[in-house]
């Protein structure tokens, strides 16, 4: 089981920003839990995601010396990819590969196809550099702009970065749209077609959906899924209203039921949720 914690999608959307030390500080409570990675930061124009404007800044400050959580960094173009790329510390970049142009538009400023010629520039990148690049699907269960979508434009999508070489590729509930008819069908289909890749579960979602979008994914085989302490946070690209990302605590609760161990420190996860309290509380 990988547990990826997303403080930088809690925190992209909020309208006032939270100062570096604040952030750093939260970061660093993070990396004490024992996650298998944190998405922490997104290398992207400020202009587009001024919250994480001091990304940079704040890759300095951690303290990677006492963990061995992994770092992932988003980036929107192949130029972020490139100043990701420089960073030793990050393992991962990832990048939103829109199963809906509409989206691909709002979220990139790209097209679909020149999101896809970006996708094999920065996967040559992370061989060249030693990183790994994290596709993620977005979109990947419906969207709201009527654009086609079906599973089998889904495999289609899956299809071509297996054919990149891509080896990670997390399915993207951007808008919270999915519902367990999506779900199992969709990693049912995709994780035994795809051998070589790690399906992820990256799920926005209501309070009351929380519990049926996790079953759907664990019961169909994910065993990677995304979530943010609190579930707070959402992608401003895609709505005004933000639906929530999946809670880090209702994951917890959902493998305990199961009797799957998280691996997590429990203690430090603890503390990191009374951060998070101060930390979001005034923002």
């Amino acid at each position: 089981m990988k547990l990826i914690e997303c403080p930088r999608d809690a925190m992209q959307g909020l309208p006032d920003f939270i100062p570096t030390a604040t952030k750093t500080a939260y970061l660093n409570e993070l990396l004490q839990v024992g996650f298998d990675t944190l998405d922490f930061g997104s290398f992207v124009s400020p202009k587009a995601i001024p919250q994480l404007r001091d990304t940079a800044e704040v890759l300095a400050g951690l303290d990677l010396s006492r963990s061995s959580t992994k770092l992932l960094a988003i980036v929107a173009n192949l130029r972020g990819a490139e100043t990701a790329a420089q960073h030793p510390e990050i393992s991962y970049l990832g990048f939103p590969l829109s199963v809906s142009e509409t989206f691909q538009r709002r979220n990139t400023n790209q097209t679909t196809a020149e999101a896809l010629t970006d996708v094999a520039a920065m996967h040559a990148l992370c061989e060249r550099s030693g990183k790994t690049l994290v596709a993620y699907l977005s979109m990947g269960f419906g969207n709201p702009y009527g654009d086609a979508w079906s599973p089998e434009i889904v495999t289609d999508f899956t299809q071509q970065l297996a054919a990149l070489g891509v080896r990670i590729v997390a399915l993207s509930d951007t808008i919270g749209a999915s519902t367990a008819a999506t779900i199992t069908p969709l990693f049912s289909a995709l994780i035994p077609a795809f051998p070589g890749i790690e399906f992820g579960a990256h799920l926005h979602t209501t309070p009351g959906s929380w519990r049926e979008k996790v079953s759907a994914a664990y019961v169909a085989g994910c065993r990677r899924f995304d979530g943010a302490i609190g579930g707070i946070g959402g992608c401003p690209m895609a709505a005004d209203e933000l639906t929530g990302n999946m809670a880090t605590e209702n994951l917890l609760d959902f493998l305990a039921e199961k009797g799957v161990e998280s691996g997590l420190d429990l203690e430090a996860f603890g503390r990191a949720q009374a951060m998070a309290t101060s930390v979001f509380a005034t923002h």
